[in-house]
């Protein structure tokens, strides 16, 4: 996305910047969409025929040499669809990561059975894939708690707290994981109630993936695919939304109180 980003910002077609490589014009096209592995040097060679500064050729060709979180979905590669891979791979060069919830828990936050229970109630994923399905929401909530873990700042709307997802155990156990996950340094949660007042994401949930060597990528989903915000000017307005919302949604502590309420009724 960001060769895409330089390129058009140079005023250049694919054709030019073939020509003024010696890149061939499927090559360039095959890099802007992330079809094959990226070389550093060839990275390199199309940024500095951008006209791009030189921290930001070193930084993109540093990025093509890490192999890291592109891979780790492959056993899954056929239940996922090609939108949803991109995420989860960027989600897994990402350092952090904010996401908007308001009617279902983060997959990211859900337990094996709340994320079976959920799998099987929407009807997205067909019943003979839907145990392998839970495995890699499992798999990729590991993130969490791996030894560079992701740092998740997470707003949930009360609704999707009190969604009745499984059996009463399955909520409770749900609630009570909330509760650890957000003690983590790494995490943290905060909910977001009606009685809170108007905020600036009534449009719907939608995630912001912060990256040491990239640029912000702003992601929201719709039921048939994903929309990738990568125009720094649009991404800002993402982040302008984030920090409304956790202006107005309970403070993380209290948060936290709201979810201990909800174990076992208490």
């Amino acid at each position: 996305m960001e060769l895409a980003h330089y390129r058009k910002l140079s005023g250049l077609t694919l054709a030019k910047a073939a020509d003024g490589t010696g890149i061939t014009r499927a090559k360039v096209g095959h890099m802007e969409t992330g079809r094959y592995q990226q070389f550093p040097d060839d990275v390199a060679k199309l940024m500095t025929f951008y006209g791009a500064d030189r921290k930001d050729v070193d930084r993109l060709a540093s990025l093509a040499g890490s192999s890291e979180g592109r891979s780790w979905w492959a056993p899954w590669s056929h239940l996922v669809p090609d939108w949803f891979k991109t995420f989860v791979g960027l989600e897994g060069l990402a350092e952090a990561e904010f996401c908007f919830e308001p009617m279902v828990l983060p997959g990211l936050l859900q337990t094996e059975e709340y994320a079976q229970a959920i799998t099987d109630a929407t009807g997205f994923v067909r019943r003979d894939h839907s145990e392998r399905f839970v495995s890699f929401r499992v798999t990729r909530a590991k993130r969490l708690t791996e030894p560079k873990p992701l740092e998740l700042r997470a707003v949930i709307g009360e609704a999707a707290l009190r969604l009745e997802v499984g059996t009463p155990e399955v909520r409770q156990e749900q609630y009570r994981h909330l509760v650890n996950l957000g003690k983590r340094r790494n995490v943290t949660i905060q909910v977001l109630r009606p009685e809170d007042g108007p905020h600036a994401a009534t449009s719907g949930g939608f995630f912001v993936l912060d990256f040491a060597q990239a640029q912000s990528v702003a992601y929201a989903e719709r039921l048939d695919g994903a929309v990738y915000v990568q125009d720094q000017d649009d991404v800002r307005t993402y982040k302008m939304a984030v920090d409304n919302l956790r202006s107005v949604a309970l403070s993380p502590q209290q948060s936290l109180v709201l979810i201990r309420s909800l174990v076992d009724g208490s």
